[in-house]
C-alpha cells in the first residue's frame, strides 16, 4: 500500500514530523509515542507505571488524537490497558484549568503530555476530575495483566514487545552519545508545570456548559449574549474565521474586538432621509405660479423668443467658433504668402 500524502508546507505537519524525529532519535525507556503510517494525526503510545507504586510493574498502551490545529490545541489520549487510575478507552485532556482546553502552550508537545500523564497516575483520584480509586491490590493485578496487551495496530505487538524495543533503542542511543561525548541521543529532561492538569473531555464539556448556564441565570450579558443580538449573530463567522486562522498556523494578534471598533468609527451611521410633504397646489394654477388666463397670454411670447433664438452648441460659446474660423483664415493666408513668395 502506497504511503500517504501530506502538505509538507503544513505549520501543524510540520510540527508533528519534527516531534516524531525528535522521539526517535532521543528515545526513552519509560516511554514510547509513534504516529501510525495512515495517518499522522493519530499515534500510540506506551509507557512504563511509574516507579514505586502500585503501576510499578505495569505497561499501559493508549492512542493519542491530534486536533488539525495542533499545536495550538491539546491533543487528546486514551487509554486501552486497564490501570485502575484512569478509566479505559476514556478521552483524557490536558490544560492549566482542567476545564478549558484553550490553556494549552504550544510550547508543550507529545513528550510533555506523556511525562504529565505518566506523573498523574501516582496521584490521588480522590477529588479529581475522573479519576477511578481502587485498592492498590487490583492495580497490582491490573499491571500485572498489562504486560500482555496486545494491540492490533501496532502490528499485533504485546507492551512488553514494545518497551523491550524502546529500551533497546534508549541503550544504544545512550552508548553512542557517550562514544561521541555529547547528549545529542539522549532525552531531554522534561519538567511538567506544577498548574497543569487533565481532565475528561465529556465532563469537560458539561463543567464548561453549566459554567454558561449558571451565567445566563446570573445574567452576566458580557460571558452569554442575548439571543438574536448583534454579537450572537456575528460569533459563528468569528469562530469559522479562527479555525481557519489556526488550520494554517496563524493567530490574530489584535483582538476583535479593537478591530471591530475601529471598523465602526471610520464607517458614520447612516440615517434613512425622512420623506418630504407634498402640497398641493390650488386649481387652475401651474407650478410657475400663474394662472390658466396669465400662461395662455405668455405663451405667444415664449414661442417668439424660441425662433429669435439662434441654435448654439450645448455648452460651446460663439465665440470659440469664431476664433477658430480666424485662426484658419490666417492659416490659410501664411501658407499662400509662402507660395506666392517662392
Amino acid at each position: 500500500m502506497s504511503a500517504p500524502k501530506f502538505n509538507s508546507k503544513s505549520p501543524t505537519i510540520r510540527r508533528i514530523l519534527r516531534e516524531a524525529q525528535e522521539l526517535s532519535a532521543a528515545p526513552s525507556s519509560d516511554y514510547t509515542a509513534t504516529p501510525l503510517e495512515t495517518d499522522l494525526f493519530e499515534w500510540h503510545f506506551t509507557l512504563r507505571g511509574p516507579p514505586n507504586s502500585a503501576y510499578a510493574e505495569g505497561l499501559y498502551h493508549g492512542r493519542i488524537v491530534l486536533p488539525p490545529t495542533y499545536p495550538l490545541r491539546p491533543p487528546s489520549f486514551r487509554f486501552l490497558t486497564p490501570s485502575g487510575r484512569f478509566e479505559a478507552n476514556r478521552e483524557i485532556c490536558l490544560s492549566i484549568s482542567g476545564h478549558h482546553e484553550e490553556t494549552w502552550q504550544p510550547a508543550w508537545g507529545v513528550r510533555t503530555a506523556l511525562v504529565a500523564l505518566r506523573s498523574f497516575m501516582e496521584t490521588d483520584a480522590k477529588g479529581q476530575l475522573g479519576g477511578l480509586d481502587m485498592p492498590d491490590a487490583v492495580r497490582r493485578r491490573m499491571a500485572t495483566e498489562s504486560k500482555g496487551f496486545r494491540c492490533n495496530g501496532c502490528g499485533g505487538r504485546t507492551n512488553e514487545d514494545i518497551m523491550r524495543e524502546c529500551e533497546e533503542a534508549a541503550n544504544a542511543a545512550a552508548e553512542e552519545a557517550a562514544a561521541a561525548g555529547s547528549n545529542s541521543g539522549l532525552p531531554k529532561e522534561v519538567e511538567v508545570p506544577a498548574d497543569l492538569k487533565m481532565g475528561f473531555r465529556d465532563e469537560m464539556e458539561k463543567a464548561a456548559a453549566a459554567a454558561a448556564a449558571a451565567a445566563a441565570a446570573s445574567g452576566n450579558k458580557a460571558t452569554v449574549p442575548p439571543s438574536g443580538s448583534s454579537i450572537g449573530a456575528v460569533a459563528p463567522a468569528d469562530d469559522d474565521s479562527e479555525s481557519a486562522e489556526l488550520a494554517e498556523g496563524f493567530v490574530q494578534t489584535v483582538p476583535r474586538t479593537q478591530v471591530d471598533v475601529s471598523a465602526g468609527a471610520a464607517r458614520p451611521g447612516q440615517t434613512v432621509p425622512q420623506p418630504t410633504r407634498t402640497v398641493p397646489l390650488p386649481n387652475g394654477t401651474n407650478p410657475n405660479g400663474l394662472t390658466g388666463a396669465q400662461d395662455a397670454q405668455r405663451a405667444p411670447l415664449l414661442q417668439q423668443q424660441q425662433q429669435r433664438q439662434p441654435l448654439q452648441d450645448d455648452g460651446v460659446p460663439r465665440w470659440v467658433d469664431r476664433v477658430i474660423v480666424a485662426l484658419v483664415v490666417c492659416l490659410v493666408g501664411m501658407i499662400l504668402k509662402v507660395m506666392l513668395g517662392n
